[in-house]
């Protein structure tokens, strides 16, 4: 199943005064809308696009400038409402055509990566599924500045975002009612004029809209209590056995050889290392915990994608990437040449300057395996500051 995520950061005014939009203000020293994105890329995704004003490309390019996952596409311009930007977004996947769709607010920037995991699943033909929280508190119809009337809360739900819909379902629901009138009040309810069932997931109290100065005073308490500087450090090991080929891929560069490596993605010892680094520094497993082997849309994956998904995850946890070690074990081919190349494509799948990147090899002076030239292995460090201000 592929999964793509449209974000919606186009028309979000200026209720929160100052001289930009909401999304791109910062909060706690990134811009709201670059939470939001990171939040989605921390979860297994094929692709993130965000709608945005047709003038704050700028605002856009800076709010992303730290953001270096290849699955975040180019930005697209919004229109004039919310259902035409929507659509607008949708249009632009339609040559991907995703099996899944979800769509969320820029401003909400603490939506969990496992929230939107959570709404895919739930997706088949015929029926979404979004974020929502049960109504808990007393309603009461207000008039003239007083209270009118009680209304029974049961059965009610404060609806959030991400909202997530089998993709050619919603793009044919919103190109259906583009002229509808009164128009629908979010994805829900286009997809529930479509026809389509809604499922109800809870989403957590922390995952509100941004709209208020209250709000955005509510949003840096939160990160407040997560200001404690928290380094971490990670360890990654991986093998992979040699068979027939003519070069392998280390650390995102491919290398002429005399055989490849064997694996059920494209046995990337270097980034498999890594990214297992830096699953460990974050508590989260490996990337089989991520991408199970079991699943074949992983067969001769490219590793990078395993890379960026776990940098995403450091930065979905408000985190960065201090520095990132690597040595691979091998006989041949010759590492040194290529170390450079290397350190410029990790930097580039993670938005991270090389300069925060080490490669390194060593034989094993024809000991063992890698000494017999039957495979090769890597050993990775990674270092990753969560809080302080990251």
């Amino acid at each position: 199943m592929t999964t793509a995520v449209v974000i919606v950061a186009a028309g979000q005014g200026l209720r929160l005064g100052g001289p930009v939009p909401k999304q791109y203000q910062t909060l706690g020293g990134r811009a709201i809308l670059a939470r939001s994105v990171s939040a989605a890329l921390g979860a297994r995704i094929d692709r993130v696009l965000v709608a945005i004003d047709g003038q704050a490309r700028p605002l856009y390019d800076a709010a992303m400038a730290g953001i270096g996952d290849p699955r975040l596409a180019p930005p697209v311009t919004g229109g004039a409402s919310r259902a035409e930007t929507v659509c607008r977004a949708l249009a632009a996947l339609e040559p991907e055509a995703p099996d899944v769709v979800l769509v969320h607010d820029a401003a909400r920037p603490f939506a969990p990566p496992a929230l939107f995991e959570a709404l895919a699943a739930e997706c088949r033909p015929g029926q979404g599924a979004i974020a929502a929280e049960p109504v808990v508190d007393a309603l009461w119809h207000g008039a003239g500045g007083l209270a009118d009337s009680p209304r029974p809360r049961d059965g009610l739900w404060r609806a959030q975002t991400p909202q997530a819909f089998p993709f050619a379902e919603l793009l044919a629901a919103h190109r259906a009612q583009a002229e509808a009138d009164p128009p629908a009040l979010d994805d829900a309810e286009v997809a529930r004029r479509a026809g389509l069932a809604v499922r109800l997931v809870p989403g957590p109290a922390e995952n509100f809209k941004i709209t208020a100065p209250a709000d955005m005073a509510r949003a840096e308490r939160m990160l407040a209590g997560e200001t404690a500087m928290d380094i971490r450090m990670g360890h990654g090991f991986d093998v992979h056995v040699f068979c027939e080929g003519d070069h392998v891929t280390l650390c995102g560069v491919r290398l002429p050889h005399s055989h490849g490596l064997r694996g059920h993605s494209d046995a990337d010892v270097g980034l498999h290392a890594l990214a297992d680094a830096l699953y460990g520094a974050l508590g989260e497993g490996d990337i089989g915990t991520h991408f199970p082997p079991s699943e074949p849309q992983w067969k001769g994956a490219e590793s990078h994608i395993f890379l960026a998904h776990a940098g995403g995850r450091v930065a979905a946890r408000g985190g960065r990437i201090a520095n990132l070690d690597v040595t691979l074990l091998c006989e041949r081919p010759k590492i040194g040449p290529h170390a450079a190349a290397m350190r410029a494509r990790i930097g580039e799948i993670l938005g991270l300057d090389a300069g925060r990147v080490s490669i390194k090899a060593t034989t094993m002076e024809r000991m063992g395996f890698v000494g017999r030239e039957e495979g090769m292995g890597a050993i990775a460090t990674a270092t990753v500051i969560l809080g302080g201000g990251a």
